[in-house]
Protein backbone atom coordinates (compact mmCIF):
# COMPACT_ATOMS: atom_id res chain seq x y z
CA UNK A 1 0.00 0.00 0.00
CA UNK A 2 1.03 3.37 -0.82
CA UNK A 3 -0.50 6.72 -0.53
CA UNK A 4 -1.74 8.45 -3.62
CA UNK A 5 -0.11 11.47 -5.50
CA UNK A 6 -2.26 14.36 -6.21
CA UNK A 7 -1.80 13.35 -9.76
CA UNK A 8 -3.98 10.47 -9.71
CA UNK A 9 -6.84 11.34 -7.59
CA UNK A 10 -8.26 12.50 -10.95
CA UNK A 11 -9.84 15.99 -9.50
CA UNK A 12 -11.34 18.27 -11.69
CA UNK A 13 -9.78 21.33 -12.32
CA UNK A 14 -11.57 24.37 -11.44
CA UNK A 15 -13.15 24.86 -14.68
CA UNK A 16 -14.23 21.50 -14.75
CA UNK A 17 -15.73 22.07 -11.62
CA UNK A 18 -17.79 25.09 -12.00
CA UNK A 19 -19.62 22.96 -14.94
CA UNK A 20 -20.44 20.03 -13.41
CA UNK A 21 -23.88 19.03 -12.12
CA UNK A 22 -24.09 19.55 -8.25
CA UNK A 23 -26.06 18.33 -5.62
CA UNK A 24 -29.69 20.06 -5.37
CA UNK A 25 -28.59 21.38 -1.53
CA UNK A 26 -27.71 24.39 -0.28
CA UNK A 27 -26.18 25.29 3.02
CA UNK A 28 -26.88 27.97 4.79
CA UNK A 29 -24.07 29.32 7.31
CA UNK A 30 -26.64 31.54 9.99
CA UNK A 31 -23.75 33.99 11.84
CA UNK A 32 -21.18 31.90 12.15
CA UNK A 33 -18.45 33.95 13.66
CA UNK A 34 -15.54 31.95 13.09
CA UNK A 35 -13.50 32.55 9.95
CA UNK A 36 -11.79 29.24 10.19
CA UNK A 37 -14.89 27.26 10.30
CA UNK A 38 -16.55 29.59 7.54
CA UNK A 39 -13.59 28.37 5.25
CA UNK A 40 -14.04 24.96 6.12
CA UNK A 41 -17.20 24.50 5.44
CA UNK A 42 -15.96 26.05 1.68
CA UNK A 43 -14.16 23.59 1.59
CA UNK A 44 -16.09 20.05 2.53
CA UNK A 45 -19.15 22.07 0.59
CA UNK A 46 -16.70 21.69 -2.73
CA UNK A 47 -15.56 17.60 -1.72
CA UNK A 48 -19.51 17.01 -1.87
CA UNK A 49 -20.19 19.06 -5.43
CA UNK A 50 -23.08 21.24 -2.96
CA UNK A 51 -24.88 23.73 -5.28
CA UNK A 52 -24.11 26.74 -3.08
CA UNK A 53 -23.68 28.54 0.20
CA UNK A 54 -25.67 30.96 1.65
CA UNK A 55 -23.81 33.18 3.76
CA UNK A 56 -26.13 35.26 6.56
CA UNK A 57 -25.88 38.07 9.12
CA UNK A 58 -22.68 38.20 10.87
CA UNK A 59 -21.36 35.62 8.64
CA UNK A 60 -17.72 37.24 6.70
CA UNK A 61 -17.83 36.93 3.08
CA UNK A 62 -15.02 35.84 1.02
CA UNK A 63 -12.12 36.95 0.10
CA UNK A 64 -10.79 37.13 3.31
CA UNK A 65 -7.41 35.49 4.30
CA UNK A 66 -8.74 33.88 7.57
CA UNK A 67 -11.27 32.00 5.53
CA UNK A 68 -8.43 31.12 2.71
CA UNK A 69 -6.46 29.58 5.33
CA UNK A 70 -9.21 26.30 5.79
CA UNK A 71 -11.41 26.72 2.86
CA UNK A 72 -7.93 25.94 0.07
CA UNK A 73 -9.42 27.48 -2.90
CA UNK A 74 -13.09 26.35 -2.35
CA UNK A 75 -14.49 29.94 -2.43
CA UNK A 76 -13.12 30.34 -6.06
CA UNK A 77 -15.03 26.92 -6.84
CA UNK A 78 -18.67 26.45 -4.66
CA UNK A 79 -21.24 29.10 -5.81
CA UNK A 80 -22.00 31.29 -2.52
CA UNK A 81 -23.96 34.66 -2.23
CA UNK A 82 -24.61 36.96 0.94
CA UNK A 83 -27.91 38.49 2.74
CA UNK A 84 -27.78 40.28 5.16
CA UNK A 85 -30.88 39.33 7.32
CA UNK A 86 -32.33 35.77 7.64
CA UNK A 87 -35.56 37.32 7.00
CA UNK A 88 -34.11 37.67 2.99
CA UNK A 89 -32.47 34.06 3.08
CA UNK A 90 -35.51 32.38 3.80
CA UNK A 91 -37.55 34.80 1.23
CA UNK A 92 -34.71 33.59 -1.23
CA UNK A 93 -35.26 29.57 -0.02
CA UNK A 94 -39.09 29.78 -0.55
CA UNK A 95 -39.64 31.88 -3.82
CA UNK A 96 -36.80 28.69 -4.88
CA UNK A 97 -38.45 25.73 -3.33
CA UNK A 98 -36.17 25.26 -1.04
CA UNK A 99 -37.25 22.63 1.89
CA UNK A 100 -35.30 24.18 5.01
CA UNK A 101 -33.74 21.83 7.52
CA UNK A 102 -32.15 23.48 10.50
CA UNK A 103 -29.34 21.18 12.13
CA UNK A 104 -30.31 21.81 15.61
CA UNK A 105 -31.73 20.24 19.28
CA UNK A 106 -35.22 21.01 19.59
CA UNK A 107 -38.21 18.81 20.98
CA UNK A 108 -39.06 18.25 17.26
CA UNK A 109 -36.76 16.67 14.97
CA UNK A 110 -35.49 13.65 12.73
CA UNK A 111 -32.47 12.26 13.52
CA UNK A 112 -29.61 12.31 10.78
CA UNK A 113 -29.64 8.78 10.34
CA UNK A 114 -33.77 8.60 9.24
CA UNK A 115 -33.46 11.58 7.20
CA UNK A 116 -33.72 10.55 3.78
CA UNK A 117 -34.65 13.39 1.20
CA UNK A 118 -35.01 12.61 -2.32
CA UNK A 119 -33.73 14.68 -4.81
CA UNK A 120 -35.82 17.32 -3.63
CA UNK A 121 -34.15 20.78 -3.20
CA UNK A 122 -32.70 21.16 0.43
CA UNK A 123 -31.51 23.56 2.14
CA UNK A 124 -29.14 22.83 5.06
CA UNK A 125 -28.62 25.10 7.91
CA UNK A 126 -25.52 25.40 10.16
CA UNK A 127 -26.57 27.92 12.92
CA UNK A 128 -24.02 30.12 15.43
CA UNK A 129 -21.68 28.67 17.48
CA UNK A 130 -22.63 29.70 20.75
CA UNK A 131 -26.53 30.48 20.02
CA UNK A 132 -27.13 27.75 17.19
CA UNK A 133 -29.87 28.51 14.64
CA UNK A 134 -32.15 31.27 14.30
CA UNK A 135 -35.60 31.11 15.67
CA UNK A 136 -36.87 32.49 12.03
CA UNK A 137 -35.39 29.42 10.69
CA UNK A 138 -36.55 27.28 12.81
CA UNK A 139 -40.12 28.56 12.26
CA UNK A 140 -39.85 28.14 8.31
CA UNK A 141 -38.13 24.47 8.76
CA UNK A 142 -39.81 21.38 7.17
CA UNK A 143 -38.06 19.75 10.30
CA UNK A 144 -34.94 20.23 12.37
CA UNK A 145 -32.43 17.35 12.32
CA UNK A 146 -30.11 16.26 14.66
CA UNK A 147 -27.34 14.21 15.25
CA UNK A 148 -26.97 12.00 17.62
CA UNK A 149 -24.42 12.48 20.58
CA UNK A 150 -22.74 9.69 23.29
CA UNK A 151 -20.60 11.88 25.33
CA UNK A 152 -20.45 14.75 27.87
CA UNK A 153 -20.58 17.62 25.22
CA UNK A 154 -23.91 18.70 24.12
CA UNK A 155 -22.76 20.07 20.66
CA UNK A 156 -20.11 19.47 17.83
CA UNK A 157 -17.98 22.21 16.83
CA UNK A 158 -20.63 23.94 13.17
CA UNK A 159 -17.56 22.94 10.62
CA UNK A 160 -17.82 18.91 12.11
CA UNK A 161 -21.27 19.42 11.67
CA UNK A 162 -21.52 20.24 8.65
CA UNK A 163 -19.29 17.36 7.21
CA UNK A 164 -21.07 14.82 9.66
CA UNK A 165 -24.76 15.73 8.04
CA UNK A 166 -22.98 16.12 4.31
CA UNK A 167 -21.62 12.44 4.28
CA UNK A 168 -24.95 11.15 5.80
CA UNK A 169 -27.04 13.37 3.10
CA UNK A 170 -24.65 12.32 0.18
CA UNK A 171 -25.01 8.64 1.20
CA UNK A 172 -28.41 9.50 0.94
CA UNK A 173 -29.36 10.91 -1.97
CA UNK A 174 -27.52 8.98 -3.80
CA UNK A 175 -26.67 12.18 -6.26
CA UNK A 176 -23.65 10.41 -7.72
CA UNK A 177 -24.24 7.19 -8.94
Amino acid sequence: MRKLKNSELERLIPKEYKKSKKAPITIVLDNIRSLNNIGSIFRTADAFKIEMIMLCGITAQPPHREIQKTALGATDTVEWQYCKTQKKTISYLKENNFNIYPIEQTTKKIWLEEFSPKKEKIALVFGNEVKGVSNLFLKEAKNCIEIPQLGTKHSFNVAVSAGIVLWQVYKTMNFYK
